[in-house]
């Protein structure tokens, strides 16, 4: 494997050089520029890591098929053979931000999943493979220099080639090779895993949220929050009724949904609306909605579908939930707002205000105009992230800094829920689906 990362040092090179030319962006405030050479390093990664384990899977080909077939024979059927799934899976799902049916066919869904499972393995995994490679430059960097310095110190200046230099020891090269296969092939394993239990693994997670100015009322009031439902053939209606069923029986007073509950395609909205219409609270169900509505151009009729099922959606206006004589104000935005001057005149200045808006990157200019409580989601929480290794290891963080969990400014305080579904890769990894409940308090 070694040897096999050595010979693709062009491609690894290249694919590097494109990364680092991303990393080295001058300022988030040359947006264009930033987001051109993201795209740009992530298409030259992809095709990069297409090539390389394609190349890879031709290797490994030539050794176990008997009669060492021709290499070109077996370049043609492989090309012929992904070729089919990247178009099957681009014509009957979408890639990216694309609007149409979904097919929920178990024969669509078997061939997307692979699809999806070999694109984000490899893709992963050559990421995976130019780490090793920057290692294994580096360590033979590193004897070359400290072969210079022993020579010389013994008075024996000579000088060297870099490309003589290999582990001394075939025992320890063939552990390096073993150790490195079993590596980059590991994000294969991992995107199994992501699809068939991780991204049906529901947690759901118990906050205390600290309000010092809550009405005297509400102490010990429990609101639910569900988000990103993303209704598809990898999340189908009796999936999200699992979801509702869950947040049911946590038996909030409250239920707020935070958009996107639609995938791709707008037929489904009947479906998704009937799913959750079986969430039930004492003081209501209230919503906001997603940029997938946006995208679908459902969002007048997913609105009156949610109200004939007693849910309101909440598009640039407030609703006060009274409790006891006092009052708790829940506001809610579309998703397609650029910015929040429309919240302004809504916000009640004697009590809490809780927005609820889909994108977290709202939380800021929500702080400003004295929101107390911010409830969004959209990022997934990452959805394929390494976060529970180290907090900042997610690609999410490339669009904004508040991924998932709990954040507080001064003034105000945010919660950005994981959400239920998934959107492009029907894989979860390091970032459960979550249902979300908060119980407010005035104590710390």
């Amino acid at each position: 494997m070694i040897s096999f990362l050595r010979a693709h040092k062009r491609l690894i090179t290249f694919s590097l050089v494109a990364f680092c030319a991303f990393l080295l962006t001058p300022s988030w405030g040359e947006v264009g520029l930033f987001y051109f050479l993201l795209f740009f390093a992530i298409l030259v990664m992809l095709i990069a890591s297409q090539l390389f384990w394609i190349r890879r899977v031709l290797d490994l080909a030539e050794r176990l098929i008997p009669g060492k077939p021709r290499r070109a024979w077996l370049a043609v059927i492989a090309s012929g053979v992904y070729l089919f799934f990247f178009a099957y899976s681009l014509v009957r799902s979408g890639i990216g931000h694309i609007v149409r049916a979904a097919d929920p066919s178990l024969s669509s869904v078997l061939i997307q999943e692979a699809f999806w499972w070999w694109l984000v393995g490899s893709w992963l995994g050559f990421g995976l493979a130019m780490v090793f490679w920057i290692v294994d430059r580096a360590a033979r960097a590193a004897a070359w220099v400290y072969r210079g310095a022993r020579k010389a110190a013994a008075g024996r200046a000579a000088a060297l080639n870099p490309a003589a230099i290999d582990p001394p020891s075939p025992a320890r090269r063939r552990f390096l090779e073993q150790t490195v296969v079993a590596v980059s092939t590991a994000p294969f394993v991992a995107s199994a895993y992501g699809f068939l239990y991780g991204r049906l693994d529901v947690e759901v997670t118990h906050r205390r949220i600290r309000l010092a100015r809550l009405p005297k009322a509400f102490e010990g009031f429990r609101i639910a929050q569900l988000s990103d439902l993303h209704i598809s053939p990898f999340m189908p209606a009796d999936e999200i009724r699992r979801s509702v069923t869950m947040a049911n029986q946590l038996k909030a007073e409250l239920v707020v949904l935070t958009g996107d509950y639609l995938g791709w395609d707008p037929a489904a909205q009947g479906d998704v609306v009937q799913a959750l219409a079986g969430l039930h609270a004492a003081y209501g169900v209230f919503g906001c909605l997603g940029n997938h509505e946006t995208i679908t151009q459902t969002e007048e009729s997913i609105t009156r579908l949610f109200a004939a099922r007693d849910i309101r959606i909440l598009r640039q206006e407030r609703a006060p939930i009274r409790l006891r004589g006092e009052t708790l104000n829940l506001i809610g935005v579309d998703d397609s707002l650029t910015e929040l001057r429309v919240v302004a005149p809504l916000v009640m200045p004697d009590t809490i205000n809780i927005l609820l808006v889909h994108h977290p990157s709202a939380f800021d200019r929500a702080v400003e105009l004295g929101i107390d409580l911010t409830l969004a989601g959209h990022v997934h929480g990452g959805q394929l992230s390494l976060e529970f290794v180290h907090r900042g290891l997610s690609l999410a963080r490339l669009e904004t800094p508040y991924v998932s969990g709990w954040y507080e400014k001064p003034g105000g305080q945010l919660y950005v829920n994981r959400g239920i579904g998934t959107t492009g890769p029907p894989i979860r990894f390091g970032a459960r689906p979550e249902i979300a409940v908060f119980e407010l308090t005035r104590e710390g």
